[in-house]
């Protein structure tokens, strides 16, 4: 086995990046420590019924989506993997990916822009219900929002799983002349059932950290969560003994929850990259091909409503007035900017925790045990899965409300808390690449004496640049379509474009709501398209 030098600058830029991890969110810690010091008694205060209620909407309203979303995800993915040829299943996959990266804001206005109370479907809604179409806020709103979201995501999960499924079964099967109950007995529902833990608790984590669909959709103090309640409780009570005790109960669910996802190995980052669809041997009935044709229409349907329905509200504003605006002008030019430092940022950190936990696995002796800080650089950018932006947020804004102008670090609160939880999908697109440039490259470097600054220009860059590239395009895709911490962060002095469409919809300027988030979608899309395709490229 090769091994690395002794003194490795890998190692170093590793612990320097750990060491800016530790300081985000430990600060927020600290920050919360601090205050429920400084008042306990506010904070024994804060456990009374308010508390449990929004506790318990928390849990149900994830528990309702997950159960929504999961149950037919099952059934479409069945269905496209039943019929490979399936006409427009490649574009309808297409589609299903879209949902992934549109910005949460961009979604729930393309809900309200179908099912709202002057929606397109208000008029048939209100028809079928026999009075006025009341709209979906509150709980239904956020139901249907998540359901858009992570039913194509469960859908392309289930679909990895069977498409794993080895063709000889299929083949044995056919042979066997096997009908479609025994095949989803005994072929299909294994695999669905293996996969099914780790997909629901994904979609479960997901909407337990739920904010901007619920901020948008909640519809008042009956539907909120823990997250909307801390950002309530520090941006309109001020009642930090209240954010206090509220953001402990949130890290403590996701840690339960991000605990029993790893345990169950699941894909905390929601990526799936589908094979090519294999072939099926076993015929299909015409009452069964209709059923799963059927499903097919109608999850499709449901995905494209909302995405249809926010580019029509979109084109019927007056564009042309928004781009000329000096406070969009100047929201568009902050966004880019700190989605590019933020982007920046996470690619820095997690290229360093990469090379230095390859630096020290090739230390490592063959058979011993990993030691404390490579076990670190290799699960450290996913305990940010633990807490959430806008737990991270709250921390901070407690730490700095008496030390300095808290809206005044709006920016460097931003691209900090941003690039650390894009890290997971960084690491994932760029590490892969980078132990195999390893591989290949590792013995000729230690051979030349080629470290530090020279390795990374000379050797690692030019064989990461195309997955570099698709980390850093995701990374600014996140950034750019975050809500999380500007809402807390943000001021009149610095908005981004999400905090300007959401004050854009509190103030009942829905045309121009519309027309920014077509413009935050359009470009959050066109980043994922292009890490998508760099990704593919680097792959092959």
């Amino acid at each position: 086995m090769q091994s690395a030098p002794r003194s490795d600058s890998r190692i170093t830029a590793g612990i320097i990046a750990l060491a800016a991890i530790v300081v985000l969110i430990g600060g927020a810690f600290a920050g919360l420590v601090l205050e429920g010091a400084r008042d306990p008694s506010g904070a024994f205060a804060a456990f009374d019924g308010y508390l449990l209620r929004v506790a318990r909407f928390t849990l149900w309203q994830a528990l309702l989506s997950t159960l929504l979303s999961v149950g037919p995800a099952l059934l479409v993915a069945r269905a496209l993997s039943r019929h490979p040829g399936f006409p427009g299943r490649r574009l309808i996959l297409q589609l299903f990916t879209v949902p992934l990266a549109l910005p949460a804001i961009v979604a729930a206005l393309g809900v309200l822009a179908l099912y709202g109370h002057a929606g397109y479907f208000a008029g048939v809604l209100g028809a079928l219900g026999g009075g006025e179409w009341p709209g979906v806020y509150g709980l239904s709103g956020i139901l249907v929002a998540h359901v858009f979201f992570n039913l194509p995501l469960a859908t392309r999960l289930f679909l990895e799983a069977l498409g794993a499924v080895p063709t000889d079964q299929w083949r044995l099967a056919s042979q066997l002349g096997m009908g479609a109950w025994p095949a989803l007995r005994l072929i299909e529902w294994p695999a669905l059932r293996a996969a099914l833990p780790g997909v629901a608790g994904l979609v479960f984590m997901l909407c337990i950290t739920s904010f901007t669909i619920v901020l948008t959709l909640g519809g008042g103090p009956a539907a909120t969560t823990l997250e909307v309640a801390i950002y309530q409780a520090l941006r309109f009570d001020f009642d930090p003994a209240r954010a206090v005790v509220l953001t402990l109960l949130q890290i403590g669910l996701t840690f339960v929850v991000v605990t029993a996802l790893m345990r169950l190995g699941a894909n905390t980052v929601g990526d799936a990259n589908l094979p090519v669809a294999p072939r099926r041997y076993l015929t299909t009935g015409k009452i069964e091909a209709a059923l799963n044709a059927g499903l097919i229409a109608l999850a499709l349907l449901f995905v494209a409503g909302p995405i249809a329905a926010t580019v029509l509200a979109g084109l019927d504003a007056d564009l042309g007035r928004l781009a000329g605006e000096e406070t969009v002008r100047r929201a568009t030019l902050t966004s880019a900017g700190l989605s590019f430092f933020s982007a920046v940022l996470c690619v820095m950190l997690s290229l360093s925790l990469i090379a230095a936990r390859r630096a020290l696995a090739l230390r490592r002796r063959l058979g011993s045990a990993m030691s404390l800080l490579e076990h670190a650089t290799d699960t450290g950018a996913g305990f940010v899965l633990v807490v959430p932006p806008i737990v991270v947020g709250a921390g901070w804004f407690l730490l700095l409300r008496g030390v300095t102008d808290v809206f005044a670090v709006a920016p460097v609160m931003v691209v900090t808390v941003n690039a650390v939880m894009a890290m997971p999908f960084a690491i994932r697109a760029v590490r892969p690449a980078y132990d195999a440039a390893s591989e290949r490259h590792e013995r000729l470097c230690l051979a030349l004496g080629i470290s530090g600054w020279n390795r990374l220009r000379l050797v690692d860059l030019p064989s990461l640049r195309r997955p570099l590239a698709t980390g850093f395009a995701f990374a600014m895709a996140l950034s750019l379509g975050d809500l999380g911490v500007i809402a807390l962060f943000g001021s009149d002095s610095v908005q981004t474009l999400p905090y300007l469409l959401l004050a854009r919809m509190s103030s009942y300027r829905t045309a121009d709501a519309a027309g920014l988030a077509l413009l935050l979608g359009l470009v959050c899309l066109m980043l994922v398209v292009v890490a998508d395709w760099l990704g593919r490229e680097a792959k092959a």
